[in-house]
């Protein structure tokens, strides 16, 4: 279940710190959807945080929120990023996200983010099955994904390209309507497609809920 090419993460993790929000606007709208789902008293966990970027601009509206990402280089920074901001209820973990039942119980969480993840897991149900586990009765599943099946351009034959000479990692080749099904053969119900007003139609922000 875990994402592919850590070497490649690691190694570009300085720059993706760097570098602005593709579709900032786009982003702010994400956020604010995902913060309306959070209480309080919630649990949030973040898989597939980066550089914590989510996770640190939810720590206000939780109670705890956690980051996990695959990539060592990713989450110090993200941990750097805590430190110099003095925020203490955001705590990162480094692992797949298979390892969080390591850390979380069945049950556990309120919010579940999948975001820019799901299309770099080559079991992307596995994963989706693991994120039910984890939240509580009435819990929500956000998460932003990439179509790439979406583009009339061959974009699965150009990255499994680029991925030969170490330039991409692994990357699905889904439309939404796949993503959609797989969230409900996951479990899930109250299963939404979001339009958040962004410039590329390849990326779905879709969010859900487990049945109470």
């Amino acid at each position: 279940m875990s994402a592919t090419y850590e070497g490649f993460w690691n190694g570009i993790a300085q720059k993706y710190a760097a570098s602005p929000v593709a579709d900032p606007d786009a982003f702010e709208r994400k956020i604010a959807l995902t913060k309306n789902r959070i209480q309080p008293t919630s649990t949030v966990l973040d898989a597939g945080c980066g550089t914590g970027s989510l996770a640190l601009r939810l720590a206000a509206t939780g109670a705890q929120i956690h980051g996990l990402d695959y990539s060592s280089e990713m989450v110090e920074i993200a941990r750097e990023k805590a430190r110099a901001a003095s925020v203490t209820n955001v705590r990162f973990h480094e692992g797949p996200f298979d390892a969080s039942l390591n850390s979380f119980a069945p049950g556990s969480l309120d919010v579940v983010c999948l975001y820019s993840v799901l299309h770099l897991l080559k079991d992307r149900l596995a994963a989706l099955r693991l994120a039910h586990t984890l939240l509580t009765p009435g819990g929500s599943l956000i998460t932003s994904t990439v179509c790439l099946r979406s583009s009339w351009l061959p974009l699965g034959a150009i990255t499994t390209v680029m991925r030969w000479f170490g330039k991409a990692p692994h990357v699905a080749n889904i439309s939404r309507k796949t993503l959609v099904n797989d969230i409900h053969a996951a479990g899930f119900t109250s299963v939404e497609v979001v339009d958040v007003g962004a410039t590329s139609k390849l990326v779905a922000f879709v969010v859900a809920n487990k049945p109470v």
